[in-house]
């Protein structure tokens, strides 16, 4: 019998998979993760840390399987949300809940777990996860959930094959109304709770309040750059070498407040992403106004009428060497390589066709199609048939 930690979240996915474990015949210990303690940020009482946990220790009761509860509040505040202070002040929107897999899930909480004696972690993940042999080699496969709607492969986007080799997802296979429907049969309390949104692991949080604990508030202006701004005329160009065009596929725009009238005021650039639309406060426009910029260096917010704006588009991205990550290390392409791929630069965003470029400095990735809101900090993956072959943090 191979020992398998379960990271009971106390959602109902979570409680399946160690259902279905301990139904294929594993022994199963529940091990939940206690990650915040400070509730004065979250959202009224949506996904306090309490009652999941107290959830996933009725559905380990329920299951007969051992319970514990484990405190790492001190690595994710360390790991995760100093991080995330400190992109935001850079200006940058980081992913906590790719980061949170990375750092907590498939580190600190596997070292503990196989520290008790497990042979494998497994979590409520809609992905899946194969298997074959190389050159004598292990090679382990991370494939997209069977169910298009939840598919989360993209949230473990940084899992080496180290941790892949040592992670169980029992529910990948699966729908998310057969999840509810095996919850419900074997009465589980989860069986029809909500799925929690929010911050990875702290639930439902007040972003403002949350960055306003480190982040002072600070006013400036928002500026509307009209579409017709000189920045955006498509200009032809003789490029002197193949890292001359990528680099121009990839560049962001640079604004100055000449280029646009201000039309409002806000409490700190960095309290703001692209593609943003809510939280501006600036009526009066014929269309609704979105944010295609950030410069927290002056303080000032770039915006842009209505979702076909061009400064919203971008053909390419870059990711500095040091941030691209293979977890098929043995399909990464060397420098000159290029490789046909599909991506998607956020959560739930249809593959879109695309072409990897290595350089000595970094990747590009070039789209066939004009992308919205490539945001710096955030992730891109990619993918060749239904396996995500790697990914980076967009610079």
């Amino acid at each position: 019998m191979k020992k398998v930690v379960v990271g009971l979240s106390g959602g109902v996915d979570s409680s399946v998979s160690a259902y279905l474990l301990k139904e294929q015949g594993y022994e199963v210990i529940g091990l939940f993760m206690k990650n915040w303690h400070d509730d004065s940020v979250t959202i009224s009482d949506e996904c306090p840390w309490l009652d999941d946990s107290n959830d996933a220790m009725m559905v380990a009761d329920k299951l007969g399987i051992p319970f514990q509860t484990v405190d790492l509040s001190e690595q994710y505040k360390e790991r995760i949300v100093d991080y995330m202070f400190n992109e935001y002040e850079k200006g940058r929107t980081p992913n906590p809940d790719v980061l949170c897999n990375r750092e907590i899930k498939f580190d600190v909480f596997m070292k503990i777990a196989l520290s008790l004696g497990a042979d494998y972690v497994a979590t409520g993940h809609y992905c899946r996860k194969a298997e074959f042999e190389k050159d004598g080699e292990p090679i382990y496969q991370l494939l997209s959930g069977e169910d298009n709607n939840k598919d989360q492969s993209y949230f473990l986007c940084q899992l080496t094959q180290e941790q892949l080799s040592k992670t169980l997802f029992p529910i990948g296979e699966l729908q998310k109304s057969e999840v509810r429907k095996i919850a419900a049969e074997q009465n589980l309390v989860t069986a029809e709770k909500k799925d929690s949104q929010g911050l990875c692991f702290i639930g439902k949080v007040r972003l403002p309040d949350f960055l306003q604990q480190k982040l002072k508030s600070k006013e400036g202006v928002i500026v509307e750059v009209p579409a017709g701004n000189d920045s955006y005329l498509e200009e032809d160009i003789n490029f002197k070498s193949k890292i001359d065009q990528l680099q121009h596929l990839s560049k962001k725009f640079n604004y100055q407040l000449t280029d646009g009238k201000v039309v409002g005021k806000h409490q700190g650039a960095h309290y703001f992403t692209k593609g943003q639309r809510k939280g501006l406060a600036v009526g009066g426009t014929p269309e609704p106004l979105f944010v295609i910029d950030t410069d927290v260096i002056e303080n000032v917010i770039y915006t842009g009428q209505g979702k076909d704006h061009p400064g919203i588009y971008r053909q390419g991205l870059f990711i500095a060497q040091d941030e691209v990550h293979w977890v098929r290390r043995d399909l990464a392409i060397d420098s000159d390589e290029e490789l046909r791929i599909k991506a998607r630069i956020r959560y739930r965003q249809p593959l879109q066709d695309a072409t990897l470029h290595q350089t000595e400095n970094g990747m590009y990735v070039i789209f066939d199609q004009p992308q919205a809101s490539i945001t710096e900090g955030q992730f891109v993956a990619w993918y060749q048939n239904g396996e995500l072959l790697g990914s980076g943090v967009i610079s």
